[in-house]
């Protein structure tokens, strides 16, 4: 069983792989399975891919991930994109708390990049088949087999697969199946984005904005292309919808009316029905991600509130040590194995800071008992490093 562990095996140890979602995580893991030489079809529950999502940023490993997947397509995202090199904190009020200047380029070799998410999905599915893409299929569960899995859509025709991988999100319908666990966990957390084709004035010296107020704040990223992203979170003990799209926007710009009207007038300008309102939610970390011929990845395996801005980064590390663990395993089995060590004790640990992260912008008072500020930056300073130095490289498998 060991002889081949050390080397790259000439035959796939699967030949047919589907994938439930096709977002960014999704079509990665196609891009680097296929690369391999595996059959990968990717099912996805939109009836079409069009503009959707949020701002993302992606930081030097997601970026050094992604680059091993699929070479060039960093460059890519650079030209369509927006390199962060200056951000600034304001109040409510509009008055500068801090500007920075990045160094992310300097000291991990790559920028903080931000992105639409859209265009993030719409460059990695140019890097595959269209034909391998295969839209409204909503996966409503699957049932395995000891030499396969076949996967079951609502409306559609089931497949047969040697593995199944769950790449479907904070609602995955693959994990549900696998482990039951109803809902994810509400953190607290209420949010509201849209991206709009809006330039903000504060652009002219920044890229990032953020504004602090009382246990609500807001991101005002640019994304490239004269796109703007906005998100604004707000501490919610008890989250609840609104009931149409003009209420969304009436309930945002009301929750922003003491706010510096340069914020409000992002709002102002995008259409209700653009505005994607919906709690912040995540999961508790699992001791394993695979069952049989099942596994999950991204969002699906590790869902973590946005705090830290490394939910779509440790997705492609995923997808990048997955097609590392079928390249140097003998079976499917190690393969999987292999697969969740190198993941999951580093994602339990990140969803875990993250949920921190996501209180802390509520708490003004938050103080640390055990560290002086010093210590606790310095902190912080080591804890980045570990995340943000992590790049590719062949795995040390059992």
């Amino acid at each position: 069983m060991n002889k081949n562990l050390t080397q790259k095996l000439s035959k796939p140890i699967v030949e047919k792989v589907a994938i439930v979602g096709a977002g960014p995580g999704g079509l990665a893991a196609a891009i680097a399975l296929q690369s391999q030489g595996i059959d990968v079809q990717v099912y996805e529950k939109a009836q079409e891919f069009r503009p959707a999502g949020t701002g993302l940023g992606l930081a030097p490993n997601g970026l050094n991930s992604l680059d091993a997947i699929a070479p060039g397509i960093v460059a890519t995202l650079k030209s369509s994109g927006c390199q962060v090199n200056h951000t600034i904190l304001k109040n409510i009020q509009g008055e500068t708390i801090r500007t920075n200047q990045t160094k992310y380029l300097e000291q991990y070799g790559q920028p903080l990049l931000t992105v639409w998410w859209y265009r993030l999905q719409q460059a990695l599915a140019s890097r595959l088949p269209s034909d391998i893409i295969h839209l409204n299929h909503r996966c409503i569960g699957f049932d395995q087999q000891e030499n396969g899995v076949k996967i079951h859509f609502d409306g559609q025709e089931s497949v047969d697969a040697d593995l199944l991988i769950g790449a479907d999100g904070v609602n995955s319908v693959v994990r549900e199946t696998l482990f039951g666990e109803g809902k994810p966990n509400y953190i607290g957390s209420m949010c509201w984005r849209a991206v709009i084709k809006y330039h903000h004035e504060l652009f002219n010296d920044y890229e990032l904005v953020f504004v602090k107020g009382n246990k609500q704040f807001m991101y005002i990223l640019n994304v490239g292309g004269g796109y703007t992203s906005w998100i604004s979170r707000k501490f919610y003990p008890d989250y609840f919808f609104s009931h149409h799209a003009h209420e969304v926007k009436s309930r945002i710009l009301q929750e922003l009316a003491d706010w510096d009207e340069s914020f409000r007038a992002v709002v102002e300008a995008t259409p209700a029905e653009q505005i994607w309102e919906g709690p912040i939610c995540d999961r508790p970390p699992l001791t394993h991600w695979s069952q049989g011929r099942v596994t999950l990845l991204g969002d699906a395996a590790h869902p973590m509130a946005p705090a830290m801005g490394q939910g779509a980064n440790t997705t492609f590390e995923d997808a990048y040590e997955l097609a590392q663990c079928f390249s140097h395993s003998a079976t499917l089995e190690a393969a999987l194995a292999n697969y969740e060590q190198s993941r999951i004790d580093r994602t339990k640990i990140i969803q875990a800071r993250s949920a921190l992260g996501e209180m802390r912008y509520y708490d003004d008072t938050f103080t640390s008992s055990n560290h002086t500020p010093q210590r606790q930056m310095t902190l912080n300073d080591d804890f980045h490093k570990w995340i943000y130095s992590y790049k590719p490289n062949v795995l040390s498998l059992i």
